[in-house]
């Protein structure tokens, strides 16, 4: 007989992030992952035209659609909860202290630096290859599993080893099976390791921007729910699209959807037709 209570439950949102999480329960979330636009200055563009804008009119107009994103991110984790903002070497400091701001400079975790390998090199500065996570909790109660990765060295061959806070996972190579084409997306693997070491079983991930809904496809992979936010109708949909195939090879493992238990109510930020899923 297959046991309906065992797989995990996703629920998506066609919106702005703020507005979206408003309606949300506070103290209904057990992890934020938050991977806002990096400020770069530029537009990003992925295949089949996906793309989107990455500009600011200044620094402190980033930091005013950051902080209140932020606080609301805190409103809505449970007390044993944590948050991930991956950015880059543009704002990373500015981040820092406004998490410091909204968390409590305390509540610090970790500074995790995702070494991904790729990219260019300039003949003025050393070649930038990685993206910074920062890792606060709500309280010095925050869920963490330490997760363990391969051992490198001759001595532990062949062993696992707890992870360090250096990363190192391949970005997404152009041919993989994972690529869905939206651009900035990130690997499953370093999703599913995040999830895994800052979620508890059966907890419920929130990523407010989800763009190619890497985060909601690790979440249910590792068997905790998932709410997605986008107030792109094309990320919601390839959203969509990827959680109904990861949700149907876990049916195949003799697991059926079950109803999520945090409900988000109806209100005035618009649902795409048919994205709502909650069973």
């Amino acid at each position: 007989m297959i046991d309906g209570s065992r797989l995990p439950a996703w629920t998506l949102r066609l919106g702005d992030c703020l507005a979206v999480m408003a309606e949300l329960p506070s103290s209904s979330i057990d992890l934020v992952y938050m991977d806002p636009p990096f400020n770069s200055g530029m537009k990003r563009q992925g295949r089949a035209g996906l793309a989107f804008d990455d500009r600011f009119e200044s620094l402190q107009k980033y930091r005013e659609f950051l902080a209140p994103c932020l606080a609301e991110a805190r409103r809505v984790l449970r007390p044993t909860g944590s948050i991930l903002v991956h950015v880059d070497w543009r704002s990373s400091h500015h981040v820092r202290l406004m998490l410091d701001s909204a968390f409590g400079e305390g509540n610090f975790v970790n500074h995790i630096v995702w070494s991904y390998g790729l990219g260019g090199s300039g003949p003025r500065s050393f070649a930038r290859k990685h993206d910074d996570i920062l890792f606060y909790g709500c309280s010095d109660c925050y869920w963490f599993e330490p997760p363990k990765v391969p051992a490198r060295s001759v001595r532990l061959k062949g062993r696992m080893k707890k992870a360090t806070d250096v990363l190192d996972i391949p970005a997404i190579n152009n041919m993989a099976l994972e690529r869905t084409g939206w651009p900035t997306q990130k690997p499953l693997a370093l999703l599913e390791l995040l999830v895994r070491a800052c979620c508890p079983p059966g907890g419920t991930v929130l990523d407010p921007m989800c763009g190619s809904a890497t985060t909601l496809a690790a979440a249910v992979k590792a068997g905790r729910n998932a709410v997605g936010i986008d107030r792109s109708p094309q990320a919601i949909a390839i959203a969509r699209q990827r959680l109904l195939a990861t949700t149907a090879l876990e049916a195949l493992a003799e697991l059926t959807p079950r109803p999520l238990a945090l409900q988000v109510p109806a209100g005035p930020v618009p649902v795409e037709p048919g994205l709502l899923r909650t069973a």
